[in-house]
């Protein structure tokens, strides 16, 4: 993924990321996929489930 695309609210279209905010959107897509094979993860719970994995992959970046 190499923009952000979001029209709903506006915010980040057509900004690039950066390649730290590519990173982070790639490792939370491999472990959300790995739930959803492990059936810790349900179309219901996704979108939590993703928001949780982004910002604790985030804040561990942030913090080392």
């Amino acid at each position: 993924m190499s923009r952000l695309e979001n029209p709903s609210n506006g915010k980040g279209v057509g900004r690039r990321l950066s390649g730290e905010e590519e990173a982070i959107l790639r490792a939370t897509k491999e472990i959300v996929i790995k739930f959803i094979e492990m059936g810790r993860c349900s179309p219901a719970s996704f979108e939590e489930v993703f928001g949780l994995v982004y910002r604790t992959i985030k804040k561990t970046i942030n913090n080392s």
